[in-house]
């Protein structure tokens, strides 16, 4: 059981999943996740704030039960992804007077995901308020934070926010409270990269309406709870902004060396010029990591050989995960080897076409890098700087 309590009448009730190592086949889970549900006790109604992944649905009932929740009188349903809703059905079956609530969208996502008795389902609007007795509950639709249908939950008289997947953080940890966590902003900023920053133009609207509550808590849908609300609260607006730093990314991948000796070169000379890099190889790296350092880095580079004219099948299903994150990046370089021919720059053009960067003058090379080549890279790493004097990071 893992029965925890945020205040004397609200509990978490959900689930640690201290082994699970991805998630959507695509994520990595380094630290693990939890699956957060939460329980509130008013003076006349119960209800239930999520449910968990079906996986750990045992452990959700072994604590409604560790709790005596004899009765639920609601449910609500914040999200309609599995690791949220997976479980209603059987939490329904469980409780049998429960009503479920869902905005129209949610509704309208969950039914072809799973059999729902839809007399017992209300239909609630945003900004709707639903008494417990002693407490109440009010829904405020936050759609695109991260699916069209997302809400969240807020409790005014303890005035915490169940914000469901925004302010999240794939960390399993048998701490609560995030004041406890050390790494809890580092994980939660590779939440936000992998999950949120697609989105990261539409959260500054929801961060804006949220200065209209009074917010003690925020209980989001994964990870610790912010006792503390400012800590994430400022790390987002931070994330959301332009502003970008003086970093560069280098992503890069060599099949004999050329490549590889190209943007291990750039990495120095950038670092000579007082620019922070991430060099990341993508034989050894995870998406998460890249992503991670997409939040604040000005410039990425992608650094590929030619393969069969085109880049390397690796740079490019990164270019593709890149352009779908939408970093906030203003510059992008692209370098690397060939032997026979290639159509590198434009290839990857097209695939990093939806982010609002430019792209910086190409740097290739055929064969193995010589002492002019290490040239170029110089000038190359000195359009980078000039960018960089251009917008007051140096």
């Amino acid at each position: 059981m893992s029965v925890r309590k945020l205040t004397s009448s609200v509990f978490a009730v959900g689930a640690i999943d201290w082994d699970r190592i991805s998630f959507d086949a695509l994520v990595p889970l380094p630290c693990g996740t939890s699956y957060n549900a939460y329980l509130i006790k008013g003076s006349e109604k119960t209800v239930l704030i999520d449910t968990v992944d079906p996986v750990k649905v045992e452990v959700l009932k072994n604590n409604l039960i560790h709790l005596k929740v004899k009765q639920v009188d609601y449910i609500v349903s914040n999200h309609a992804e599995q690791d949220h809703s997976g479980s209603l059905s059987m939490i329904m079956e469980l409780y049998p007077t429960a009503q479920l609530l869902v905005g129209k969208k949610g509704l309208d996502m969950l039914m072809p995901l799973m059999d729902l008795p839809e007399d017992r389902v209300q239909v609630i609007e945003d900004r709707q308020k639903i008494s417990l007795g002693n407490k109440n509950l009010e829904f405020i639709f936050a759609p695109w934070v991260h699916w069209p249908e997302t809400m969240f939950t807020y409790l005014p008289e303890d005035k915490i926010l169940f914000s469901c997947d925004l302010f999240g953080a794939h960390l399993a940890t048998s701490q609560l409270f995030a004041s406890e966590v050390p790494n809890v902003l580092q994980e939660a900023k590779r939440y936000y990269a992998e999950i949120m920053m697609p989105f990261g133009s539409r959260i500054p609207k929801h961060l804006e309406t949220l200065q209209d509550y009074q917010i003690d808590i925020i209980a989001p849908s994964h990870g610790p709870v912010y006792d503390k609300p400012a800590l994430i609260l400022d790390a987002y607006r931070d994330w959301v902004s332009e502003k970008v730093k003086n970093e560069v990314l280098v992503i890069y991948i060599s099949m004999h060396g050329s490549t590889e000796k190209m943007a291990h070169y750039l990495t120095d000379v950038l670092i000579q010029r007082d620019i922070s890099v991430k060099l990341m190889n993508l034989e050894t790296v995870d998406i998460g990591e890249i992503a991670l350092a997409l939040v604040d880095a000005a410039t990425v580079v992608f650094a590929s050989p030619a393969v069969l004219m085109g880049s390397h099948p690796h740079i490019v299903s990164t270019a593709y995960v890149v352009n779908s994150l939408k970093p906030k990046t203003k510059f992008i370089g692209i370098m690397g080897s060939f032997g026979w021919g290639n159509k590198l720059v434009a290839q990857l053009t097209e695939l990093l076409k939806d982010l609002n960067a430019e792209i910086l003058e190409p740097l290739l090379i055929k064969g193995l890098p010589r002492a002019e080549n290490f040239q170029e890279i110089e000038k190359f790493a000195d359009e980078i700087e000039n960018r960089h004097k251009a917008i007051s990071l140096i």
